[in-house]
């Protein structure tokens, strides 16, 4: 179960700030006996929080459904979320009930890039090599928790990209978005050094590009507290930070719900 302490200011953070009205695929959320929606929309990259009464059960797509002890949950969705998916939530008096939700479709924009070099579009082994290694470290990572560009280099679609830059001098502190544990510091090929933060309930923080780090893996961090600086590390062209958002791996739009995460108490 999620700590309610470790937590507190996601929470409070997503329940009160979220500017989005309670949509889902256009349509206004249904009611469902247990469950109080607190904010959000379905929508590619997007995420809508609730809260379950106490005793209610949740699934996701036949799978449970992560709650905090008070009942929080989230419900994320991809930035290519084409197929709908399905809460099924039991009261309990042992009512049940199924709501489906399609996430709104967006148009993101494709930046094509010609006339790289090969080995900047396609490593060399011993890259490709490095780079497995940090994408299985990113995964473990990842598993211990208790928006949108895409580029075409050389006429080659290159993965998405899933966070948002905001451009800054080298060496300004970064700070926690929300309390959280870190899961990750590693320096890696594509994105020099990187942490990953887990809020909760799934929800994760990726920062890259720092210049530096000033927490290590299995801290427990507070809303606030300064984790790194910002730097150009890894494959980037100047100073910046890249902060990236995912939850039970689906990629959200951090610009989406970055006020969600910067002004709980």
């Amino acid at each position: 179960m999620t700590k309610p302490s470790l937590f507190r200011s996601v929470f409070l953070a997503m329940a009160i700030l979220l500017a989005a009205p309670l949509h889902a695929g256009g349509t206004k959320l249904p009611e469902v006996a247990g469950v109080t929606w607190l904010a959000g929309s379905a929508v590619e990259g997007g995420m809508i929080l609730g809260r379950a009464e106490p005793g209610t059960g949740l699934e996701l797509d036949d799978a449970a459904l992560r709650m905090a002890t008070d009942g929080h949950f989230i419900i994320g969705f991809h930035r290519d979320s084409d197929d709908p998916v399905r809460l099924a939530v039991t009261t309990p008096s042992g009512n049940e009930r199924t709501v489906t939700f399609s996430a709104g479709q967006r148009t993101y924009d494709i930046q094509r890039i010609d006339g790289l070099k090969r080995d900047h579009v396609t490593p060399p082994q011993a890259v490709l090599d490095r780079i497995g290694a940090d994408s299985a470290a990113v995964r473990a990572a990842r598993s211990r928790e208790e928006a949108g560009s895409q580029r075409i280099l050389n006429g080659e679609p290159r993965q998405p990209h899933y966070g948002i830059d905001i451009a800054a001098p080298r060496g300004t502190p970064v700070t926690a978005p929300a309390g959280g544990r870190v899961t990750l510091v590693r320096d890696l090929y594509f994105s020099g050094w990187t942490i990953l933060l887990t809020h909760g309930l799934g929800l994760n923080s990726a920062f890259l590009h720092l210049d530096s780090v000033t927490v290590a893996e299995g801290d427990e961090v507070a809303r606030g507290a300064m984790i790194g600086t910002v730097g150009s590390t890894g494959r980037s062209t100047g100073p910046h930070l890249d902060w990236r958002l995912d939850w039970q791996g689906r990629r959200l739009d951090a610009a989406l719900v970055r006020t969600q995460l910067a002004d709980g108490s």
